[in-house]
């Protein structure tokens, strides 16, 4: 397999672009929550109780409301998520998740709308995805595309 320049040029370009995300403070930021998250014994234990909850309400809800447990579990299923969200170091992980999600769903618009305009990215986001939108969205030209 031949590698011309162009390939090489678009690598060395790929490397470099990572290497910036890599320095970028939403990356540092991530990384440090992700960290203090796994040093945290508190949130490890309080993860491995919700998975345990979250396998044990999945059982249940192939019944739905005719379990008799149903109830009783899934109120202890939103009790623990709940309780999860509000604890600072998961908190701060997901808020730090998010903040890089963002930067790599602007990237990634970036480099496709550099190939072209109408490619699609889908980012979960519906900022970013009506501006990704190139028509046939089903949605009567409501978002804007032709």
């Amino acid at each position: 397999m031949m590698t011309t320049v162009t390939q090489t040029d678009i690598l060395a370009q790929s490397f470099t672009l990572a290497e910036m995300i890599i320095q970028s403070q939403q990356f540092k930021q991530y990384e440090a929550a992700k960290s203090a998250l796994r040093r945290d014994i508190d949130a490890q234990e309080m993860i491995w109780e919700f998975n345990k909850r979250k396998d044990e309400f999945e059982e249940v809800q192939r019944f739905g409301k005719y379990h008799p447990d149903y109830s009783r579990v899934s109120k202890e299923v939103r009790e623990l998520k709940r309780k999860l969200d509000l604890y600072e170091p998961i908190a701060l992980f997901k808020k730090s998740e998010k903040e890089l999600e963002e930067l790599l769903n602007e990237v990634s618009l970036i480099v496709a709308h550099s190939v072209s305009k109408t490619i699609k990215v889908p980012t979960g986001n519906p900022f970013f995805d009506s501006m990704s939108c190139s028509g046939g969205c089903a949605s009567g030209g409501g978002c804007g595309c032709k």
